[in-house]
């Protein structure tokens, strides 16, 4: 199954200094998106993209991971993802749970293409749950 990775756990593998301590669930979301590279299951959307790549000072380290992200495609999305992201969000606010426009937006996408979700993100997480809860993903 195919695995779409928040910017948070990209961020991690791409962007943190290799002396950084590293929490256990950071340590196990880098391991599972390294093996989903591996296996040719990572995929990545325009709004991931642009999270991971924002909010870089230096201009060469932009260009480091914009061209280590350069070898993923960003997956089609059409409105009916945007349209599915607002119902959820209705859905998730309806339930007491606030969520961001990007992560409502990966549980769209990724309940309707059937996908995994990596993250350690407390909010996408919470749109994760109330999702499974609706059983819109597993």
């Amino acid at each position: 199954m195919k695995v779409l990775a928040d910017a948070c756990v990209w961020s991690l593998l791409l962007r943190r200094k290799k002396s950084a301590a590293l929490s256990a669930e950071q340590q196990s979301a880098i391991t599972a998106l390294t093996e989903a590279i591996q296996d040719g299951r990572a995929v990545i959307i325009g709004p991931i993209r642009q999270e991971v790549l924002s909010g870089i000072r230096e201009l060469a380290q932009f260009e480091r991971l914009r061209a280590a992200l350069e070898a993923f495609h960003d997956e089609p999305l059409t409105t009916l993802h945007y349209e599915e992201a607002a119902r959820l969000f209705n859905l998730c606010r309806s339930r007491g749970v606030e969520c961001g426009s990007t992560d409502i937006l990966i549980c769209a996408v990724a309940a309707q293409m059937q996908w995994d979700i990596l993250t350690y993100d407390q909010g996408l997480l919470r749109c994760v749950e109330v999702s499974r809860a609706e059983g819109l993903i597993r």
